[in-house]
């Protein structure tokens, strides 16, 4: 029986209940080899040979493959039909010739196919092939280039760089992306400017809106009104006079579908629309397609395979009609450089199979599903039909003209389905419905009024915000320009792939990586650098400029990809590459770090100290009034610091200036102490004195949470400092205390027979300063009563759901601190603000606790355990292979 090897387990329990028991089908749990992370495993010197070594991980794996093979005498490798598919099967195969347990008389074969389904399975086996060549010499390309990069940048980070950790041929690029959006933002400056628009009505009595578009006979732009000034005056210009209509024009239009995904088009849709990571899209449709539900889910092809097109339409036809099928299919053609890589779209391998129909309780695999089927479809689907209206309307004089423009849905074809989602929506006056308007009719003020959006717009923004005419019937509006958003990953994904730096595959590792380096954080699924990847950018930008250029990266990868096609030859681009790039580190490794420093500080200045409002001296500190501000380094990053150190201590984040950051003097103490506020690595705090050889250690307090550096005085300093207060004598002895902690505000005692002291946590922070003796020593007699929760009587369930489906034991709902949440086994998962515990299902629970549990990292251990029922192995090491709980992680 031949071996036949996958990459995961998963993948090989779905192949083998396809191929039966003729095949012994393993696993080698991704790749077997790797370059080790030490000096010299690629030599330039030698033709870029490499030194590869089997990992610790997968020595097992490997044996269990070379022992398949002392009875199977045959080899079919059939991992991923792509570059990292190719380079594991092409690792797999030297390293069992190494071992000798590929011998002489062994056939060994390369099978791929695009899903793992009965069909594509049987009929990869029939067609059997060599490995790629240059598909596995591309791989050894990127994976030298990668190492050459990262082993060689990284250690001249580490010297130059306190706590910068490492640098790599694309997350760098990636890097400097999120960064210069970050400086384009800071450098925003607003601009401000007005619209008008009116409410008016036909002489049916139908409301409608219109905004100006002409004033005293001139087409207005986006500022031709760039005051309140000149909107009060065009507010009145329109309010005083008489308005018809000059114009009606209905034109049709369609929508079409976009095409099906690909895997970048699925990372950015995912993000959207359920603000999915990258690796957690990845993961989810990794499992996906090891399922059988969808094809490969690593590629930059769009086109799709006849038969999945012809069973699409069919689908089609059967759930909505055949109005929904447009006369032929649609054709979507590959924009792929690398052809090699383009395989088809991302789809479910069965279009009748929606996410009901999929057997899974993991949410985002049943979301995922969801997105890539309808997308499918709808990419099969009629266009949608509309009709958009625009209305011209104008003053007799000629001095104003104003346009009301609305749209109607005519057909919604692919829209019934799936409609793909927007970065950064600004609202369209488009999607509005008009009323039935023709030429020639008198466009009145309408009674009711816009005096509801006044007041909105004037609470949104300072006055003036919005100014109304007499007759309440026309708005003039506010606004101001707005700085380029943060990236999204999608939207960052997006940008990656149009200026053609790196690939899909590469894109959700990168954007992990960044992160996991803290270059970067995500708030609210937005991108925004840390100091350290400020710092490590703009070094890089300064000393390796070109190996962080966009067109430089984008231009190395069409040569990788000419490898891939067999049209260059991998060793002379990595020749090219190392000619130039050793000569970069040879000569910054000579820098001293006072030298770095200072052509960052000159580079970084426009950020680091901006103009002052005073007209003073950015770089003056603002403690000490005499010493000059310098970009410092730190294991935690940069930071700015007074040049009189260690006599002024003075110090702030590199992002923003003193004012932004509340950095002030707050005034003097009784004894004559500055009282300052200042910056730190957690935050804003307040501090008495300066450090001095004597006092190494002065009194600092943190601001507590909801206390605004902004509102800070000396009052509120000195309360702070003046910390620990005592609330007072408890009755049975010992001085009750209050005071900020780590976790938060509390109060302390410890009696006379007290070992240790009590602690007791108080919610609100003003509580510190308020708290009185009653209520202080009840709190401290229930947490004496209850220390630490332990010995509670079990909480009563609200309700009972009944068995989990999947995994058996009950699923419970439960009134806790923090609201409602529902509960299986050890996990516990809030119900969402709309939900009531009277109106969940066992159904949404079940969802919502999946999701609790892959969101902390799909640990189940909870439900009581059923008794597991012993598979049949189609061979003793299929078996055991299958067995093995633990698994690396597929790379790539």
């Amino acid at each position: 029986m031949p071996v036949v090897v996958v990459e995961s387990p998963a993948k090989a329990k779905t192949i083998n209940k396809y191929l039966g028991d003729g095949y012994t089908v393993l696993a080698s749990y991704g790749h077997v080899r790797d370059l080790p992370p030490k000096d010299g495993s690629v030599d330039p010197e030698n033709g870029f040979d490499m030194t590869w070594e089997v990992g610790a991980d997968a020595r097992k794996h490997v044996k269990a493959i070379a022992d398949a093979l002392k009875d199977d005498n045959a080899l079919i490798l059939a991992t991923d039909p792509d570059r990292e598919g190719e380079a594991i099967s092409w690792h797999l195969e030297e390293t069992l010739r190494k071992r000798k347990a590929i011998r002489k008389d062994t056939p060994v074969s390369r099978v791929v196919f695009n899903a793992i389904t009965k069909s594509a399975v049987t009929e990869a086996m029939k067609n059997p092939r060599d490995i790629d060549a240059p598909l596995v010499e591309a791989y050894l390309a990127r994976r030298a280039l990668d190492y050459l990069v990262g082993f060689n940048l990284s250690p001249v980070l580490w010297r130059k760089l306190p706590g910068a950790r490492s640098a790599g041929r694309v997350q760098s690029v990636c890097l400097r992306l999120i960064v210069e959006r970050e400086q384009e933002i800071e450098a925003f400056r607003p601009r401000e400017y007005w619209s008008v628009k009116a409410l008016l009505t036909t002489p049916r009595g139908q409301d409608f809106e219109a905004r100006l578009v002409t004033l005293a006979g001139d087409k207005l732009d986006k500022y031709s009104l760039e005051n309140a000034t000149q909107a009060d005056m065009a507010v009145q210009a329109v309010a005083a006079r008489a308005l018809t209509v000059t114009g009606v024009e209905a034109k049709p239009a369609t929508r079409n579908p976009s095409a099906p995904f690909m895997t970048s088009t699925l990372q950015q849709e995912a993000s959207r629309k359920f603000g999915m990571g990258a690796k957690q899209c990845m993961s989810a449709a990794q499992r996906l397609y090891e399922a059988g539900y969808i094809t490969y889910m690593r590629t930059d092809g769009i086109d799709m395979a006849p038969e999945a097109v012809m069973a699409a339409r069919d689908a089609i036809k059967d759930r909505y009609g055949a109005d929904y099928l447009p006369k032929s299919p649609r054709m979507y053609k590959n924009k792929a450089k690398n052809a090699q890589e383009a395989h088809e779209c991302i789809r479910p391998t069965e279009m009748t199979r929606d996410a009901g129909k999929i057997k899974t309780s993991d949410a985002d695999q049943r979301k995922l599903y969801d997105l890539i089927w309808k997308r499918t479809l709808a990419c099969q689907m009629a266009a949608a039909r509309l009709e958009r209206t625009t209305v011209e309307i104008g003053s007799e004089d000629g001095q104003v003209g104003l346009r009301a423009t609305g749209q109607v849905m005519l057909f919604d074809g692919f829209l019934k389905v799936y409609e793909e989602g927007r970065d950064d929506v600004v609202g369209d006056d488009d999607d509005r419905r008009l009323p039935q308007i023709a030429q020639g009719d008198k466009a009145g003020f309408a009674k009711s009024s816009l005096r509801t959006e006044f007041a909105k717009a004037q609470e949104a923004k300072d006055t003036p915000a919005a100014m109304l005419s007499e007759n309440e019937a026309v708005l003039g509006l506010q606004h101001f320009t707005q700085p380029p958003p943060r990236y999204t990953e999608a939207t960052l994904v997006k940008k990656m792939e149009e200026l053609g730096i790196g690939r899909p595959s590469t894109y959700a590792s990168v954007l992990g990586t960044i992160q996991d380096r803290e270059y970067v954080r995500k708030e609210q699924n937005r991108l925004i650098p840390e100091d350290k990847g400020r710092i490590v950018t703009t070094f890089l930008i300064n000393f390796f400029r070109k190996y962080v250029g966009y067109e430089f990266t984008a231009n190395l990868e069409e040569d990788l990809d000419r490898v891939s096609a067999g049209e260059a030859d991998y060793k002379e681009v990595l020749s090219r590459f190392w000619r130039d790039f050793s000569a970069a580190i040879s000569e910054t490794s000579e820098l001293r770090i006072k030298e770095v420093l200072d052509v960052l500080d000159d580079a970084l200045a426009p950020t680091l100290y901006p103009p002052r409002e005073d007209g003073g001296d950015p770089r003056q500190c603002p403690l000490c009034g005499t010493g000059r501000l310098h970009l410092k380094t730190s294991r935690s990053g940069g930071f700015v610091g007074c040049g009189n150190y260690p006599e002024c201590r003075y110090t702030r984040p590199i992002g923003g200036d003193a004012a932004e950051n509340g950095d002030r003097i707050l005034g003097e103490d009784e004894h004559g102490n500055e009282i300052s506020l200042r910056s730190g690595r957690f935050g804003p705090y307040v501090q008495r004195g300066e450090a001095t050889e004597d006092n190494k250690k002065p009194d600092r307090a943190s601001l507590p949470k909801g206390w605004k550096a902004e509102e800070m005085t000396l009052e509120k300093a000195l309360t702070l400092l003046s910390l620990p207060r005592e609330v007072g004598e408890h009755p049975e002895g010992g001085t009750i205390k209050s005071n900020f902690g780590r976790y938060g505000p509390y109060i302390m005692h410890q009696g006379p027979d007290d070992a240790k002291p009590v602690y007791a946590n108080l919610k609100d922070p003003n509580d510190v300063f308020e708290i009185g003796m009653n209520r202080a020593v009840e709190l401290l007699a229930a947490k004496r009563a209850n220390p630490g929760g332990r010995g509670r009587a079990a909480a009563k369930a609200l309700r009972d759901l009944g068995e989990h489906p999947g995994e058996g034991g009950p699923v419970q709902v439960f009134e806790g601190r923090y609201g409602p949440y529902v509960k299986w086994g050890k996990i516990n998962a809030t119900l969402p603000k709309d939900t009531s515990p009277e109106d969940i299902t066992l159904e949404a629970a079940t969802d919502l606790i999946a999701a609790k549990a892959a969101k902390s990292g799909g640990k189940k251990k909870a439900a009581p355990k059923k008794t597991a029922t012993k598979k049949t192995a189609a061979k003793s090491t299929t078996g055991k292979a299958a067995s093995k709980t633990t698994a690396r992680k597929k790379v790539g």
